[in-house]
């Protein structure tokens, strides 16, 4: 299975709870559970491959000149993660259909869990840097989803707050990073990027694009001093946090400390950086999480810990520490899910997660005391489970490691956060689990059904068996994950005793002083209460209030609604910007001579100034405003046929009579004439601004126009390239559809969305204030004639099939002459716009069902869908292709692919201007507007009888 399928399965399984949900909550888990195993199938076909030092990987070329292409690989390291986000998801998906109540959306869940999935998949999987930005930063915004699942919680919505705006402005600064990085290496492919280690730490700008990586890694795993964000999205269900907070998105920072390990580490800089915060982290996050009494609170905060073990592993620079911190990946991802899961079953069942209100749950609970004790003794690092391995492995790399020439500070830290580790996993088992039975929960406490204990039980069998069977349960995986980090042939050799070592040794010391820590913890708990301590929450609050009020009032004072004072301050740093540049760009003055002026330009010119000044002079009364704009609109398309511009003529002719209608149909909820805003002082001012950009923008095309450059111009490229690579002869048409296709593919996304919020908008005036004083809109009873006359009536049913036809022309000859999607969608918009003016909306509406809604959507995946088809003939993205086809009866004719794209601008724009029609149409309705009952307002059938 292609690794590009292998990453996009769990986007096409969010897909599907949405429209399985009212077949019930089973089949929409199972829906779920299908994509992702699916996914976890194709993915472990691989493993004979990679097991054999391969490197599979699936290229798509997108935008090769900008470095951005759909390329994807697996290796050692994302075959470890895949399986990790998978392999646990699959356990999550089960265990949330039994822990949501009915009350909880299940299809809404489901749905952003698998777009989380598959974002973790898409980074994890990625060869190309820029496209890893997109799945990083598809995570944050999904795990803000999730995180804030349970959105009538104010916890949740702050923790989801919190989340995205500490992991966004990560992922912000981790995007300039990556951009140093690619253009260092001279590539964005990671590929590309792993080979040219000597180049990035030889480049000066290694250090800015270390830090700002480093922020990105940092804050999307917790790494202090930003891990305040994790702990406060325990607030999200738990099936969210034990899939979040063990396997996937705290794991996205260290997989990507672990990707560019061997292009970034093995530098001063990396080890006191990486190694020094992991440290740092290590140990507040454990004795943080000794004191924590929620139970979801103290596994957030050991996540910390560990997190910052791992980190600092991969922060020493070595070989061996990289395999160890590989290990405790894979160990972690399962004593932390099951012990998040286990967390959650006793919630579900006692009704509390305090730790104070629990205790004695051996009796009633002992299934889930059972696998609760296996994974907190891992995560104590007790043999002879899989956490005492890795920490056993950890251990030895700290007394290997000399910081700032101290032999012994990095394993004394490190025993120290063991320690605190020992101690709050013995606190959790002895104070959930052990004492006597108590008789004041909120519910009668007992183990769950199978749906639940399901998946914690099978992590903590996977817990003792790779602890007593490590090389035959995960070595071959930790080979070759730690041979895809460190670039080399990894053997690494797994086993429960090395003998008596000094890491040994550590390791008694540290859980014999978790144990006397455990001891005198009321002690510890009386003597840390005395002491202040920075509340995390508090100062994130306060930075981010502060914050907004700065904003509020910069904005408040610069732009306080104004469009006059927006425009002014636009206007003038355009001024001053342009002036710089003019001034410091070295203008060396005309050098090609004035073409002559004849009678016919002079007087289009005169014409439009002329009414370009009416315009200013005459803007408050709005119809006649508007009238000038389609004289200024009709001499400009007169221009572009003086000018040898047929296509633009046309465009400027179809937009202009669009726009004309829609405008007076939404003028006439306005007053006729616009309110005088300014002061006479203020409009002089406002005039010399004005004048001074109009006098800067024409002095920059005089320049222009009577400037020669050296570098050849790119029109030339376009007409000498347009039929051999685009295979048309109109020139504009190719490069709206081939050459420039991306910026028309943005263009016409951005012209749905517009029309879609004008919907949106529609929807919101129509309710509330506005919708009662619409309601109650009085009109003018001067209304001249008939509103739907005879005449213009049959005019537009005769124009109507007409424009059809001539709207099919030039759609189709658009790629060889004048016209194209975009203006035979203007025409055809207009043909009908013109029955529901003739007709009015409703009347028309009832013969026309087509939903504009899903015209737009229908565009955009047909451009889409003709880019993407590109990529199966081996061509970057919206590369178009032509041939020849000859039928019989009929002359050879071309056919292009550019045809499709064509064909989601021609749907996109008919739906972005009826939908805007529409919106406009039942403001009227509202406004109290009547609904005719025949097309005119002359009944034939009547006239008939009455005579």
């Amino acid at each position: 299975m292609s690794p590009a399928l292998i990453a996009a399965l769990p986007f096409i399984g969010a897909l599907l709870p949405g429209l399985l949900i009212r077949s019930g909550r089973d089949v929409a888990a199972i829906s779920c559970a299908t994509a992702t195993a699916a996914a976890l199938l194709g993915l472990c076909l691989h493993i004979p491959a990679i097991l054999a030092g391969e490197v599979v990987t699936a290229r798509f070329e997108w935008l090769p000149q900008l470095g951005l292409n759909a390329n994807f690989r697996i290796d050692g390291l994302g075959l470890l993660f895949g399986i990790l986000i998978l392999g646990i998801g699959l356990l999550i998906i089960a265990y949330a259909r039994f822990y949501l109540s009915r009350r909880d959306p299940v299809g809404v869940f489901y749905t952003y869990l698998m777009l989380f999935q598959g974002a973790m998949m898409g980074i994890v999987l990625s060869d190309n840097i820029l496209l890893l930005l997109v799945f990083w930063e598809l995570t944050s915004l999904s795990s803000f989803l999730l995180i804030g699942y349970w959105k009538h919680l104010p916890e949740g919505r702050q923790g989801a707050r919190m989340a995205l705006t500490v992991t966004g402005l990560g992922g912000l600064a981790m995007i300039a990073g990556m951009l140093i990085l690619g253009n260092i290496a001279g590539s964005y492919d990671i590929s590309d990027i792993l080979n040219a280690r000597e180049a990035i730490q030889a480049s000066p700008l290694y250090l800015p694009a270390l830090l700002l990586i480093l922020l990105g890694a940092f804050t999307k795993s917790a790494q202090f001093p930003f891990h305040f964000w994790l702990p406060h999205a325990m607030a999200a269900p738990t099936p969210v946090s034990a899939y979040l907070h063990s396997a996937t998105m705290v794991k996205a920072g260290l997989f990507l400390l672990a990707r560019l390990w061997p292009v970034l580490s093995g530098t001063p800089e990396w080890f006191y950086i990486v190694a020094t915060t992991g440290l740092v982290t290590m140990i507040i996050g454990a004795w943080i999480a000794l004191f924590r009494d929620d139970l979801k609170s103290l596994l957030a905060f050991s996540t910390v810990s560990h997190l910052g073990l791992i980190t600092m592993l991969l922060g020493f620079g070595t070989e061996s520490a990289a395999v160890a911190a590989v290990f405790h990946i894979i160990n972690h991802a399962t004593f932390k899910a099951a012990l998040f899961m286990t967390a959650g079953i006793i919630d579900h069942e006692a009704g509390t997660r305090s730790i104070a209100r629990l205790g004695g749950l051996r009796r009633l609970m002992p299934v889930t005391f059972l696998i609760g004790t296996i994974a907190a003794l891992s995560m104590a690092g007790i043999p002879p489970l899989n956490g005492f391995l890795s920490k056993e492995m950890m251990l030895e790399g700290a007394t290997r490691t000399d910081w700032a020439g101290n032999g012994s500070l990095v394993f004394v830290m490190v025993t120290l956060g063991a320690i605190f580790s020992v101690a709050y996993s013995l606190r959790l088992i002895w104070h959930v689990f052990l004492g006597p039975e108590r008789h004041d929960y909120p519910h009668k406490p007992h183990d769950p059904g199978l749906g639940l204990i399901a998946g914690p039980a099978i992590l903590a069998v996977l817990v003792v068996l790779v602890g007593l069977f490590p090389n035959t349960m995960v070595g071959w995986l930790v080979d070759a994950s730690a041979a895809a980090v460190t670039q080399g042939t990894q053997h690494p050799h797994l086993a429960l005793w090395h003998g008596i070592t000094l890491a040994l040794l550590l390791s008694v010391i540290a859980i014999v002083g978790g144990a006397l820590v455990l001891a005198r913890y009321a002690g510890l708990e009386a003597l840390r209460a005395r002491f202040w301590r920075p509340d995390a929450k508090v100062m994130f609050d306060a930075l981010t209030d502060w914050s907004l009020r700065l904003s509020h009032r910069l904005t408040d004072r610069f732009t306080n609604g104004s469009m006059a004072r927006a425009f002014a301050a636009f206007s003038l740093t355009v001024l001053l910007c342009g002036g710089w540049a003019f001034s410091t760009g070295g203008y060396g003055g005309a050098s090609r001579p004035m073409l002559p002026i004849s009678v016919v330009p002079l007087v289009g010119w005169v014409l439009l100034m002329v009414a370009t000044v009416c315009m200013v002079a005459f803007h408050r009364q709005r119809v006649l405003a508007l009238v000038l704009v389609g004289i200024i609109g009709l001499i400009v398309s007169g221009c572009f046929v003086y000018l040898s511009a047929p296509d633009l003529a046309l465009t400027q002719i179809s937009v202009e009579v669009v726009t004309i209608i829609l405008l007076l149909l939404a003028l006439n909820f306005l007053p006729k004439r616009t309110l005088r805003e300014s002061r006479d002082g203020k409009r002089g001012f406002d005039a010399f601004i004005a004048a001074l950009t109009g006098l800067g923008f024409g002095g920059l095309a005089y320049a222009v126009m009577r400037s020669d450059f050296a570098l050849p111009s790119i029109a030339n490229y376009m007409i000498e390239n347009s039929h051999k690579l685009g295979g048309g002869d109109n020139v504009v048409n190719v490069i709206l559809v081939d050459f420039r296709g991306y910026d028309t593919f943005g263009e016409i996304t951005v012209l749905g969305i517009a029309a879609l919020t004008i919907f949106a908008l529609t929807e919101t005036l129509l309710l509330g204030a506005s919708g009662r004083r619409l309601r109650n809109w009085t009109h003018d009873s001067r209304r001249a004639g008939a509103r739907h006359p005879l005449l213009l009536v049959v005019i537009t049913r005769l124009i109507l099939p007409m424009s059809l036809v001539v709207g099919l022309y030039i759609f189709l000859r658009g790629h060889n002459a004048p016209g194209g999607g975009f203006i035979a969608g203007l025409v055809v918009a207009i043909a009908l716009v013109s029955q529901y003016m003739a007709s009015g909306f409703a009347w028309a509406q009832e013969r026309n069902h087509v939903p504009y809604h899903a015209l737009i959507g229908a565009g955009v995946i047909a451009a889409g869908a003709t880019g993407i088809g590109a990529w199966f003939a081996g061509e970057p993205f919206l590369t178009s292709v032509y041939g020849y086809v000859k039928l019989p009866g009929i002359e050879k004719f071309e056919l292009a692919s550019a045809m499709g794209f064509d064909l989601g601008v021609f749907l996109c724009v008919v739906g972005a201007v009826m939908l805007a029609l529409n919106s406009l149409s039942r403001i009227a309705r509202q406004a109290g507007e009547t609904v005719n009952a025949e097309p005119m307002d002359i009944n034939p059938s009547r006239s008939k009888g009455g005579r």
